[in-house]
């Protein structure tokens, strides 16, 4: 009988028998890589955390202050006459206000010249004094823009501020009309200096305006030197007067309830405790208008709602991180975490603790209508709190303002629990310490794997060699075989 011989080799594949090998000597790094991967969310879900308190933190030192807890409101009964702000220590209260002139800075114009850069009489060496003061007495006659005439005082008696006058120099390389206004300006005497040109044969004409308003900002030029400039600018509204009053200096006029009051702006803050009024315009003669400061009950309600804001944003990422959903059976990447429950705890802690002010009738969230709900969040009670707001306006502030009131006791807690030796830096630390040590024994077991691969390769090359080997062994043997069987 003859035998079928197969020339067909064993040669194994080593590739693959090794990758299948080493896919299980690789499952304790992938079980590795899966903690990692659970510590890294862990240290990700804590960034959350400290995200949050940060924002609280933000959101607490906006709200820090008295004015955002015992607002007042100041409203006016035509707002193109004047309008009105508050500071906390405003009261309550309703002003009669008439202004019968504002406040005004005193300009003067100087005669015209032909030209802005030509030289102004022989470049001396020049100094020009500017003083401040009052002009009093003697007779005013009005400047007419048409006639370009008037402008001018007699008999005036002018009285200094009492400061030293402030002076430049001008010389030969700023005697022009541009350059006498740039020293002017430049040299920051509380004067203001402008060209204007009027299109005349000589149209280009200085101004000079004081920077303050107020019947003591008039103006007294004294210039020693260059005759010229002199004949220019100088001005003295008891004496000689080179330069024409286009506008006097003024103070503001008011009366409030009556009581007359006379301010050299027209930004009048000392008149009504903590109401500052801005004049606009003047009223009509015995028609003043009504200034009402009331209660700002929105502002304080939007200060409130912020602060229940800021507190339910933390509250709910770390409701958020630390949840369990009982329909999937699943818990989320800090479910159980203590130090969670434990920021959760003081939370509480702190929102049902008395505030330090024993007299107070409003010692607790909850005296104002702020609840705490299953969920740890809060809520407000809107018809509660406006009571609460009707009956004790200004203590609201105190329970959040005060030395030991809501604020101040959660910026403590924010501060211990964002600073380097507080929970989250310590749970963070840990678990940074873990994801390291992790990252060490992976780096150790991927140098023995490199090891082990090639040994397992080297054992399967050999094997397979030797299969090699025998095959073609087996092959000549089935060949002798066949041919001692031909022959029989």
């Amino acid at each position: 009988m003859a035998t079928s011989a197969t020339t067909s080799t064993t040669n194994l594949d080593v590739n693959s028998i090794v990758t299948q090998l080493m896919a299980v000597e690789r499952r304790p790094i992938n079980q590795l890589d899966t903690r990692e991967a659970g510590f890294q969310a862990q240290l990700s879900a804590y960034g959350s955390i400290k995200g949050a308190v940060s924002g609280f933190q933000t959101a607490l030192q906006g709200l820090n202050s008295v004015a955002k807890f015992q607002a007042l409101k100041a409203t006016v009964s035509d707002a193109s006459v004047l309008t009105a702000s508050t500071t906390s220590i405003a009261a309550a209260g309703t002003y009669a206000v008439e202004v019968t002139s504002l406040a005004q800075a005193q300009k003067l114009i100087a005669t015209g010249q032909t030209s802005l850069t030509d030289a102004i009489g022989t470049g001396a060496t020049t100094t020009i004094s500017f003083d401040l003061g009052s002009i009093s007495g003697g007779t005013f006659t009005a400047y007419d823009a048409n006639t370009g005439t008037g402008g001018s005082y007699t008999g005036a008696t002018f009285t200094s501020q009492g400061g030293t006058a402030k002076t430049l120099t001008i010389d030969s390389s700023n005697n022009t009309l541009a350059g006498i206004r740039d020293a002017i300006n430049v040299a920051q005497l509380g004067v203001t200096a402008t060209l204007v040109n009027d299109g005349s044969a000589t149209p280009y004409r200085m101004a000079l305006s004081s920077d303050n308003p107020g019947a003591a900002n008039s103006m007294k030029i004294t210039v020693s030197g260059d005759a010229a400039i002199a004949n220019l600018l100088g001005y003295d509204p008891a004496a000689g007067q080179n330069l024409a009053e286009t506008v006097s200096a003024r103070n503001a006029n008011l009366k409030v309830d009556g009581v007359a009051v006379s301010k050299s702006t027209n930004t009048v803050s000392d008149v009504i405790q903590g109401v500052t009024l801005t004049l606009n315009k003047e009223t009509a003669v015995n028609t003043p208008v009504t200034l009402s400061v009331t209660r700002d009950t929105t502002t304080l309600n939007n200060s409130i709602s912020a602060f229940v804001k800021a507190y339910n944003d933390v509250s709910g990422v770390l409701n958020t991180l630390s949840a369990y959903d009982p329909a999937t059976k699943t818990g989320a990447i800090l479910q159980g975490d203590s130090t969670v429950r434990t920021l959760q705890t003081q939370l509480r802690t702190l929102l049902n603790t008395a505030t330090g002010n024993s007299s107070s009738a409003l010692r607790t969230l909850t005296d104002i209508g702020i609840t705490i709900q299953p969920d740890g969040k809060l809520a407000v009670n809107p018809t509660k709190l406006d009571r609460t707001i009707s009956g004790n306006f200004n203590e609201i502030a105190t329970l959040f303002t005060g030395d030991k009131g809501y604020l101040s006791s959660f910026d403590t807690w924010i501060k211990s629990v964002l600073s380097n030796n507080g929970a989250l830096a310590g749970r963070t630390d840990g678990i940074g310490q873990t994801i390291t040590d992790i990252g060490r024994r992976r780096d150790a077991l991927e140098n023995r794997l490199l090891a082990i691969e090639k040994r397992y390769r080297a054992q399967f090359t050999a094997l397979d060699v030797m299969l090699s080997s025998m095959n073609r062994t087996s092959v000549f043997l089935t060949q002798q075989l066949s041919q001692l069987s031909n022959l029989g």
